[in-house]
């Protein structure tokens, strides 16, 4: 139970992030910027998962949640391949400072 409450928790903090990111914040002006609201929102569908999961844990709508498991596992994979070729590009300097507005 403890699992399935702090997933809850967790579920609600990043739908808080990603509101108030989205409302504060140019995010969708830089690839950093997309990668980190992208991030949260993956993070944020795969803890709800969680919780979903305990309440229907057997029958049709648990195999299609574990095909969305399977699926928001595949994003945050690659959003965290994005993110490694983002550090790489910002550490060798190819990108410019002024492209950081969206973070």
């Amino acid at each position: 139970m403890v699992n399935v409450v702090m997933s809850g928790v967790g579920a609600f903090v990043c739908l808080v992030f990603v509101v108030a990111y989205h409302v504060l914040a140019p995010w969708w002006r830089s690839e950093a910027g997309r990668n980190l609201m992208a991030f949260a929102g993956a993070v944020g569908a795969f803890l709800a998962y969680t919780v979903a999961i305990w309440f229907w844990p057997h029958g049709a709508t648990a195999s299609v949640l574990r095909g969305v498991r399977v699926t928001v596992s595949a994003a945050i994979i690659l959003l965290m391949v994005q993110r490694l070729v983002i550090l790489l590009r910002v550490q060798r300097g190819r990108v410019p400072q002024r492209d950081r507005t969206g973070v």
